[in-house]
């Protein structure tokens, strides 16, 4: 690929480049050596038609029909009726970001000439992505297994001129958008409907917005953590490098680096160096365990992902005329795993980053009780935590594993499904949660800072807290900190205060990422 462009089918895909092509920054293209690849397997699929040789999805019905012949002349009808039957999907439509994902990732791995997919169809659906006209996909109905089936369904409706798409801003019937477009609906042909259907795009199109997401929650909880140790005059001690090289795990190693030199040139840190504090609450101390481990879960995840992004899930596998495989790779099991565990990290953030602002409003360490000089009338910063204790407890409760369960469908022909789509799901719901803790968080953090004046923390915490305070002022007094905290979730889900971090350290020199940065990155 070039900085323009990617190949569909032919270049290695990541996170960051799927999310660069939903958003426009790059284009997904379609070469002639790809398209040659598609053209060849879409004959090996006419060639079978025309031998009448038994192929599953080809001519014969689905899932526990698989043993029903179809003649020659239904094959095409029995693709449109497969779109038609397997649109069961309810609730509300997913993010646009994550139906574009799903055609991104759906188009690579058709591209990749395993599918038997006219060129025609893939054409198709890169308009789609090309012209922003994106499908309608309900949030629920998929178990994760033969593939989304549901969403992914709902998600090519509009090729065969059914199912609503968003269209310059507004929702429209697909037909209403093809009259106005010039377009006429596909006419699919053997195999094309289940190559469509059959696959796991559903699951890893969250799990790409995840692994995005949760990769910046993770930043900010660095930095948010280290300005909380500072108002609670925290060691540094506990972030030597000597100390981590004994129990060398990469998630553990990166946080104690960002730690220490996130807070590089402290006065705050120097001034207590020589107090009677003989160590620090656990989640002070143990910041770079905790948080490390939670990295290890997202560094697993992005690996898992990313070997996703860059596989053939469909079913069956088509190499030649002579060799057809029915396999499992639509088996959503090897991704709900890992974004369940990924589920855990995530609420283990917000578990720590709780206990840090109960900590905060305590009255201990120099800070006042409750964050505020006077209390008695005010009642301080005692409520945000009560929000933030709520958060914690409603991502507990999604901590159960999807892929736990499994509850047969088809007849008992798809006796063990992943729920993996449940998963994926779930953890974007835990990182709103944990980013709504975080900014509870932020907002004690930046108000204790405010007590610890003149002293002044490192530039990097410095700056960061003189960014937060161009958007919510100190507090005297009560007022009503729903609207700071909203102001705070927005500058944390938009990435600004890891923006704002990253600048002022590069303005300085400092590395706060360090040099495993590269391998705690999304491309």
């Amino acid at each position: 690929m070039n900085n323009n462009t990617f190949r569909y089918g032919h270049d290695h895909l990541t996170v960051g480049l799927a999310l660069d092509i939903a958003r426009g920054n790059i284009q997904g293209v379609l070469t002639e050596e790809v398209k040659q690849k598609v053209q060849q397997s879409a004959q090996h699929v006419a060639t079978i038609v025309e031998s009448k040789k038994t192929v599953y999805g080809v001519n014969t019905g689905f899932g526990p029909l698989c043993t029903t012949t179809i003649s020659e002349e239904d094959t095409i009808t029995l693709q449109y009726k497969i779109l038609q039957s397997h649109s069961v999907g309810m609730g509300n439509p997913i993010p646009e970001e994550v139906a574009k994902l799903m055609m991104i990732t759906k188009v690579h791995a058709l591209a990749m000439g395993y599918s038997g997919i006219a060129l025609a169809t893939l054409e198709r659906i890169v308009w789609h992505i090309d012209n922003n006209v994106i499908s309608l996909v309900p949030e629920q109905g998929s178990v994760g297994a033969s593939g989304d089936l549901a969403p992914l369904s709902h998600l090519f409706l509009p090729l065969i001129g059914l199912g609503e798409v968003y269209y310059k801003g507004e929702s429209l019937p697909m037909k209403a958008v093809m009259q106005k477009e010039g377009l006429e609906p596909i006419q699919l042909g053997p195999k094309e409907g289940l190559a469509l259907i059959n696959g796991t795009q559903f699951i890893l199109s969250f799990a790409v917005r995840a692994v995005e997401r949760l990769q910046n929650a993770l930043d900010t909880a660095d930095i948010i953590g280290a300005i909380s140790l500072e108002a609670l005059m925290g060691s540094g001690r506990p972030f030597i490098e000597e100390l981590h090289r004994i129990r060398p795990y990469k998630g553990t190693k990166y946080v104690a680096n960002r730690l220490s030199n996130l807070l590089a040139g402290s006065e705050i840190l120097t001034s207590h160096a020589e107090c009677d504090r003989v160590q620090d609450p656990y989640s002070l101390r143990c910041m770079p365990q905790v948080h490390g481990a939670s990295r290890n879960a997202w560094l697993h995840l992005k690996e898992m992902t990313e070997i996703e992004l860059n596989s053939v899930t469909d079913n069956p596998i088509i190499l030649d005329s002579e060799n057809t495989i029915s396999g499992g790779n639509f088996h959503g099991q090897p991704m709900a795993l890992p974004l369940d565990y990924a589920t855990i990290a995530a609420a283990e953030l917000g578990n720590i980053s709780d206990r840090r602002s109960y900590m905060m409003i305590e009255g201990r360490y120099g800070l006042p009780k409750l964050l505020m000089e006077n209390t008695g009338l005010d009642s301080g910063f005692m409520i945000p935590q009560y929000t933030s204790a709520a958060l914690v407890t409603e991502n507990k409760t999604l901590c159960f594993p999807a892929s736990a369960d499994s509850v047969p469908t088809s007849l008992g022909q798809e006796d063990h499904v992943s729920m993996g789509s449940v998963s994926g799901r779930k953890l974007n719901q835990v990182i709103t949660n944990l980013e709504r803790i975080l900014a509870v968080e932020l907002l004690s953090a930046a108000q204790g800072l405010d007590f610890k004046r003149p002293l002044k923390s490192s530039v990097v915490i410095d700056g960061v807290h003189e960014m937060i305070r161009e958007h919510i002022p100190f507090a005297p007094e009560d007022r009503i900190f729903a609207y700071d905290l909203n102001t705070l979730e927005t500058l944390i889900r938009n990435k600004k205060l890891v923006e704002a971090a990253n600048q002022i350290a590069q303005e300085n020199n400092i590395d706060i990422n360090g040099k495993e940065n590269d391998t705690f990155g999304i491309y």
